[in-house]
């Protein structure tokens, strides 16, 4: 499935981003927010404002559906705000420029002021994640790249990482919670504890197969115990037709999956007669790695990725009034008055 099949896919299936109540109570956000907005309720002073989001620099939108999740929330949902709020937006997936903007809100400033430091921070981390997640896809295309990084990040967040990486044209994620936000099945193989536990490979795999429902690939990590081209032509002889792929991961301290090792492991395989087995490559890639491998045209099927998109830098975003009760205005170095553009779409706040 391509990237442009998962952005339409889920144009028709929104993923399913619940508000989170620490955030709906301002738990989360930075505390001026708050006594901003006790000073204005005092003072009786609640104007419609225009808000824009934009980048500080560019990159690939995400954090979108999430951030409109709490707008419908907090904006909709039934409320009655005079006048009505509009939000404007891009879409996850889109690509933006510095400054861009990617959002605007125009509704009653006590009904979301408080939500800014939320908002911005969906858009900053997603976007960084989908954003090198696009980078390591662009370096490895037409290979596929799978997102491997939920051990990397905070279990709480792990599910919008690895929706994230999807969103950035990975075809899949690892964790059973962002692959249903990115409305996928979970990619995975096996990890080097069941092998350990077996105390073979071949063992390991052969019951992999006879206890995991029948769609879910038969990939099998065979850098355990064996050499990895004698490891995968064991476990392709022992699961035949039945086996989708081999893993291979070896270690640094066993110098790492090297493209000669591809080379040899595809030889060997092909030469035993395994020529439907297919190759994934994981371990410490990154885009200038997976790059290596494609410039030696070393014959990888796949990529699996972590760090190189769990640990990628948040892109920071702000928030700028730029209307108050319809009269343009801007701090010092920003231009008063809305920032045209005609790539945003106005968003139905209903659920």
């Amino acid at each position: 499935m391509s990237i442009d099949d998962l952005l339409a896919a889920r144009a028709l299936q929104p993923p399913g981003f619940q508000p989170a109540a620490d955030v709906l109570s301002g738990e989360t956000a930075d505390a001026y927010f708050e006594r901003t907005r006790t000073i204005l309720a005092a003072e009786r002073l609640d104007p419609v404002v225009t808000m824009e989001l934009f980048p500080r620099a560019a990159g690939v939108l995400c954090g979108a559906q999430e951030a409109l999740a709490y707008l419908r929330e907090i904006l909709g949902n039934g409320k009655r705000i005079e006048p009505p709020p509009i939000v404007e937006s891009l879409h996850d997936g889109d690509r933006f420029a510095r400054k861009e903007v990617v959002m605007r809100i125009e509704s009653r400033y006590s009904a979301f002021g408080l939500y800014e430091t939320a908002i911005l921070g969906i858009l900053a981390q997603s976007s960084g994640w989908a954003t090198a997640a696009r980078q390591i896809v662009d370096a490895a295309a037409p290979i596929p790249v799978i997102g491997f990084g939920a051990r990397h990040v905070h279990p709480s967040v792990a599910d919008q990482m690895d929706y994230a990486s999807v969103v950035g044209g990975c075809i899949g994620a690892s964790t059973p919670a962002g692959a249903r936000l990115a409305g996928l099945a979970p990619t995975g193989t096996m990890p080097h504890a069941l092998i350990l536990i077996f105390g073979d490979t071949v063992k390991a795999v052969e019951a992999f197969d006879r206890h995991i429902d029948p769609s879910v690939p038969r990939v099998a990590l065979v850098d355990t115990f064996k050499d990895e081209a004698e490891e995968s032509v064991r476990v392709a002889d022992a699961l035949g037709d039945r086996l989708w792929g081999v893993r291979l991961d070896t270690p640094s301290e066993r110098g790492r999956v090297t493209p000669d090792l591809v080379k040899e492991v595809r030889a060997r395989l092909d030469q035993a007669g395994h020529r439907h087995v297919r190759i994934v490559v994981s371990g410490g890639l990154d885009a200038d790695r997976i790059a290596y491998f494609k410039e030696v045209e070393a014959p990888v099927d796949s990529f699996a990725v972590g760090s190189a998109i769990s640990d990628a830098s948040p892109i920071d975003f702000t928030g700028d009034l730029k209307e108050i009760d319809g009269r343009p205005i801007a701090k010092r170095g920003r231009i008063p008055g809305r920032t045209e553009n005609p790539r945003l779409e106005r968003i139905d706040l209903r659920d």
